[in-house]
């Protein structure tokens, strides 16, 4: 049919869809792997463009690697745990378990209606327990490391979602990333992971020679991590009460060769301890210079007890509270010191590990060494990075593995042989939600130490902790006894190629590298580093427009745009137009299945992919359609041709033809076309990753293509190589209007390239080996003489 209807394009893709499943990664397979992932989503129920473009760029890239001899591993899961499906159930009065199943069912659906190669059998989801299983036994790991640890802190309150979030998760305006609430501080214990440990180990990784198109990603890291220019040891505090009974203070310092000069600690007004309620009569003020608290921290290297004072007379390092005051060497807090009557140490009144300068060739890496086989710190960090605190305050996470006993001293781990703790069913979750105080069969427990009556930690875990290990999981998917065996990581990691958004730049790959950097650590992964090269998406951008006194969004249906300003219909008013990140509320956004309704699976595929880079925004306008219509109906055009002629070709082989100064001229062209093309072609897929420019390459070379007559058309060799080509370098992007041309070039009689070695006639075009460029190419060499 000469017209290409989207009816063809639906019955093209209906025929292809089944064919084209994904091959599975075979262990007998001797390719070389090739691990590429995208960043699973969050299964809300709808793919909006977002998921289009990253699934689009991740299937078009997994196929490229397939056809280039790889053996390519490209999963797909779910990150389905978090407050987005508790709030969506609870709106909706079910279960979030429920809503959680039916969104993947119908997010997958769609996903395979886009024609993503995902290998199905490794998919996972976080919140089943035979995933969050292995989530408590890495946590248990870290516990047994060293790495969690339990302390009453100051943290960042959401009120709506009435939670805890870490400080990544609160905007430069003090709310919350998700509810956009003014986020509160509140006194809670909570969980942490000592994130900061690694802070050294995971600076210095930026610099891996690994790490390929990284580029302003590195720098945003970088910023994150800060300068590792010092250390943060554990006080103890003491007073007279028991109210600080085993609770410490983290204090950072750049000279800690230099702590045993230590006379005082200072913490700022609104720190956590300025917030404790003390006596009264116990705290010492001094016109609002300082005030002493009624408790002290103890100098782990001298045993001497430091005066805690409540001021902002001294200097406090970038993002910390809290000064260690080394009178000794720092003017500052010799005034301070004075000024408050602190005695001012000197080396020889110290006792304990440091009796003096004399004894003891004190240097920071000494210093340092002691800290850490005292388990109190001693790693090199930078003053504004803080541990991470992974408490949440809801029920639809991943339980943390904790019970605690009357009778045992502090919290007990639950055994690796009791995993996973599973997470109980509540019927129903009230407006504000629920936590897993409410399930009280559930909480009681038997404590693994003593055996007596215990309770359960109802905290659940930060998602972030389910989606900093998912790409392991996703290599050994039915591994009962690890989360993974470290054969397979030796085999299979690290990740080759990982795609997604430069929103998670800084959150997600700065978990996912910390996890890593730990499971490295203890020997279960070969490499420091999870990720080679990242594929930075930008964001898909639709127009919004804003009735400009308000700030109201309006649809696009109720805006006047015939005048030279736009304007709303029914009042008037001035209306601003912009280009926003698409949703709902702005009235932006483009619902995914009414572009593969209107215009089919692949040529929604290309329109996604074309015109701007994939680090780009994309703004998505229709106006720009017509391009990549008008070039697939060429290519249908152009295969339709190549077909009839060749089907009424009387003689294959015709010197009158072939021999004829305009034949040898166009098979000169397409030798030149071919080359040209699929040199860009292959640069653009392989190195820069700008797949809008790939995709003008391959028009110019069907533009070449239709400028070839019949009559050459009939006899060319090099015309058929070169529509060869032009099919397989399009298979990747839109495999099944490839393969739809691939069938009818290959059954069109009067073959002339006959070889095997380029085309593999038997097979489909996704099978076919990548084309490689002629070497024997024939330059002028241009000589000047003077």
């Amino acid at each position: 049919n000469e017209d290409l209807s989207t009816l063809i394009k639906h019955d093209i893709e209906h025929r292809w869809r089944n064919k084209l499943e994904a091959p599975i990664y075979s262990d007998d397979n001797k390719k070389s792997k090739f691990y590429v992932l995208s960043m699973f989503p969050y299964p809300s129920g709808q793919l909006h463009m977002g998921h289009v473009r990253v699934y689009t760029i991740s299937d078009t890239m997994a196929r490229f690697y397939r056809m280039n001899g790889k053996n390519v591993i490209h999963p797909m899961g779910w990150d389905a745990f978090g407050l987005p499906a508790e709030n969506a159930a609870i709106e909706r009065g079910i279960e979030p378990s429920a809503w959680t199943k039916q969104n993947i069912k119908h997010m997958k659906e769609q996903l395979q209606k886009l024609g993503c190669s995902f290998e199905w059998d490794r998919e996972l989801t976080t919140c089943d327990q035979k995933y969050y299983c292995w989530t408590q036994f890495i946590f248990l790991r870290m516990y047994e490391e060293g790495l969690v640890y339990r302390k009453e802190a100051l943290v960042n309150w959401d009120p709506v979602d009435q939670t805890v979030l870490a400080d990544e998760q609160v905007d430069a305006n003090g709310c919350s990333w998700r509810s956009g609430a003014k986020v509160e501080k509140k006194l809670l214990n909570q969980w942490f992971i000592r994130t900061t440990r690694f802070s050294k180990s995971l600076l210095d990784g930026l610099d891996d020679p690994i790490l390929k198109n990284w580029k302003d990603i590195i720098n945003l890291q970088r910023h994150w991590i800060g300068e590792c220019n010092g250390t943060r040891f554990e006080f103890e505090l003491e007073d007279n009460s028991s109210k600080f009974t085993k609770q410490t203070l983290a204090v950072f310092t750049c000279n800690p060769e230099h702590i045993h000069y230590a006379s005082f600690i200072a913490v700022a007004p609104g720190s956590i301890l300025d917030r404790v309620e003390f006596d009264c009569d116990s705290i010492i003020e001094n016109n609002s210079v300082f005030k002493r608290l009624p408790l002290q921290a103890k100098n782990p290297f001298t045993g001497k007890d430091l005066p805690i004072y409540v001021t902002d007379q001294v200097e406090y390092d970038e993002g910390s509270d809290c000064h260690l005051g080394v009178p000794k060497i720092s003017e500052i807090d010799r005034l301070f010191a004075t000024a408050a009557n602190i005695p001012i140490l000197s080396p020889k009144e110290n006792d304990g590990l440091l009796k003096s300068v004399e004894d003891v060739s004190v240097t920071r890496e000494h210093i340092n060494t002691v800290a850490q086989q005292l388990g109190i710190g001693g790693y090199s960090c930078s003053s504004k990075l803080r541990d991470w605190l992974i408490s949440r305050q809801r029920y639809w996470g991943t339980p943390i593995p904790i019970v605690y006993c009357k009778h045992c001293n502090g919290p007990q781990p639950v055994p690796y042989s009791e995993l996973p703790v599973i997470l109980p069913d509540i019927d129903r979750l009230s407006n504000k939600g629920k936590s897993l105080l409410e399930a009280t069969e559930w909480l009681s427990t038997k404590c693994p130490k003593c055996g007596g009556d215990a309770t359960r930690e109802t905290d659940t875990m930060d998602t972030f902790v389910d989606s900093s290990w998912y790409f392991l999981r996703y290599l050994d998917p039915y591994n009962k006894e690890m989360p993974f065996s470290k054969e397979v990581a030796n085999r299979f990691m690290p990740v080759d190629l990982y795609i997604g958004g430069k929103e998670h730049a800084v959150l997600h790959l700065y978990y996912a590298r910390f996890l890593n950097h730990f499971l490295h650590s203890v020997g279960l992964v070969p490499s420091q580093e999870p990720f080679q090269q990242l594929l930075i998406q930008g964001m898909v951008m639709g127009q919004s427009y804003r009735v400009k006194g308000t700030g109201r969004y309006l649809p696009k249906e109720n805006v006047d745009l015939s005048g030279p300003k736009p304007v709303e219909k029914v009042t008037g008013q001035a209306v601003v137009t912009a280009w926003e990140k698409m949703s709902k509320s702005k009235h932006n956004g483009v619902d995914p299945e009414t572009m593969l309704k209107e215009y089919g699976t692949d040529t929604t595929r290309l329109l996604i992919l074309a015109d701007v880079a994939p680090t780009s925004h994309r703004h998505w306008n229709s106006s720009t359609f017509p391009g990549i219509l008008k070039w697939q109906h060429r290519l249908w055009l152009t295969m339709r041709s190549f077909l009839n002629i060749r089907s009424n070709l009387e003689n294959v082989v015709s010197d009158t033809v072939s021999d004829t100064p305009e034949f040898k001229e166009h098979e000169a062209k397409m030798f030149d076309s071919r080359n040209y093309y699929l040199k860009g072609v292959t640069f653009n897929y392989t190195t820069s990753f700008q797949l809008s420019v790939a995709i003008s390459k391959m028009q110019g070379l069907t533009n070449s293509l239709r400028q070839v007559p019949p009559e050459v058309i009939g006899h060319s060799l090099q015309f058929e190589r070169a529509l060869a080509c032009l099919i397989i370098v399009l298979a990747p992007m839109a495999p099944h209007f490839a393969s739809e041309l691939w069938s009818g070039f290959v059954s069109a009689p009067n073959r002339i390239n006959t070889s095997t070695k380029e085309i593999n006639w038997d097979r489909g075009v996704l099978e076919q080996t990548w084309p490689e460029i002629d070497l024997n190419y024939c330059l002028q060499l241009v000589c000047m003489v003077s």
